[in-house]
């Protein structure tokens, strides 16, 4: 079938991205699902930090890649062998899909998918296949998913269904940023009653963070950033203290958890200098492979302390987005509060900029 999509030609284009237009929308061709995929139209999809780095060339994947991996859609069609979903249904995409069967995929998402993994690094499928043509070219799927289009072919794996009260572009922030963000705050931290639990980063992924940590209301949540508005947006959905970097420093403010989502070395080195004695950094950011970090291996066990990566949040999206959608359903968990705009699919050019300078927590991509 044609459908029509945001191809990247080639990573590490210059900015400002309004005016170089790294992303290109072309009408591509779409194969029918394959045994065990799904054919999927997308309702809605959210603008990650992931997806500029990929643009940005921090993390080099092969092109042309057809971008975006965080989304929610209806399934059109499902391939052989695959009974588990019907036609009609919602369902929400996850980035990282699990086979089930490698040793990573039995530690309760601590480890990725091996898998899986590495199908994102080639840019195909679970199985290995690539379903999308560009005159007869073979284009790469981004993360499994590939949703900045109006539709996507995805491996059962890929997605996770949900009822029809969710709506899309809720649907589609729990895919991701909130499986990310929010999943690192339940499964890597844990935080006992009383303990505080620190977000360093307050991008989609910080903020969603932030909204879980408040919501399971185990301890003081504390806000760190650069940038004042989005510290005053912390207050506003329930941060008990918000400061920036330099202000964690001077006042020497420490926490029991703490969470760096930023993606940037300095980051991870202010996270773990404001985590108490005994307690825990977890890095959730994704840097550029090149950059690297100094800590004190001294401090590191003098003090008990306890870094650790995560990666989709330690997650298991089958397991975990349902508890997420029935705290949305509680009011606890006000996940409309991270869009802060909603784009059509010719505006992802300036939306890159618009996320790069840090103005934007989530922009949406409709597609009705």
């Amino acid at each position: 079938m044609k459908i029509t999509g945001a191809v990247l030609e080639d990573c590490g284009r210059q900015r400002p991205y309004a005016e170089t237009k790294p992303l290109r929308i072309e009408e591509l061709d779409l194969a029918a699902p394959g045994r065990g995929e799904l054919l999927v139209r997308i309702e809605a999809a959210g603008l990650c930090h992931s997806d500029l780095s990929v643009v940005d060339g921090k993390r080099v994947r092969p092109t042309p890649m057809l971008l975006g991996h965080e989304a929610a859609g209806r399934v059109v069609a499902v391939g052989d062998d695959e009974a588990s979903l019907r036609v009609g249904q919602r369902v929400i995409m996850t980035f990282l899909p699990r086979c089930g069967a490698c040793p990573a995929c039995a530690t309760d998402g601590r480890l990725p998918c091996e898998k899986g993994s590495a199908a994102n690094e080639a840019g195909t499928l679970l199985g290995g296949e690539r379903r999308l043509l560009r005159d007869g070219e073979p284009v790469h799927h981004h993360l499994g998913v590939s949703a900045f289009a109006t539709h996507a072919v995805v491996d059962r794996a890929s997605v996770v269904p949900v009822d029809d009260d969710v709506p899309p572009d809720v649907a589609a922030v729990l895919g991701c940023a909130v499986l990310t963000g929010g999943g690192a705050v339940l499964n890597a931290v844990d935080a006992a009653p009383g303990e505080s639990i620190m977000i360093v980063g307050l991008g989609g992924v910080g903020m969603a963070a932030l909204l879980v940590a408040v919501a399971r209301a185990a301890g003081p949540v504390i806000a760190v950033d650069t940038v004042p508005e989005k510290l005053e947006l912390a207050r506003a959905w329930g941060a008990h203290e918000a400061w920036t970097p330099a202000e964690v420093a001077e006042r020497g403010i420490r926490a029991h958890h703490v969470i760096e989502c930023a993606g940037h070395p300095r980051a991870f080195e202010a996270a773990f200098e404001a985590t108490r004695p005994g307690g825990r950094t977890v890095t959730v950011g994704l840097p550029d492979p090149a950059a690297r970090s100094t800590i004190s291996p001294l401090v590191l066990t003098a003090q008990a302390r306890t870094v650790i990566g995560s990666y989709l949040g330690s997650a298991v999206p089958s397991r975990d987005i349902p508890e997420f959608v029935r705290w949305w359903r509680e009011g606890r968990l006000p996940v409309e509060n991270l869009i802060t705009s909603r784009i059509r699919l010719d505006g992802l050019n300036a939306a890159l900029d618009e996320l790069a300078d840090g103005r934007a927590v989530r922009q949406i991509v409709h597609f009705d």
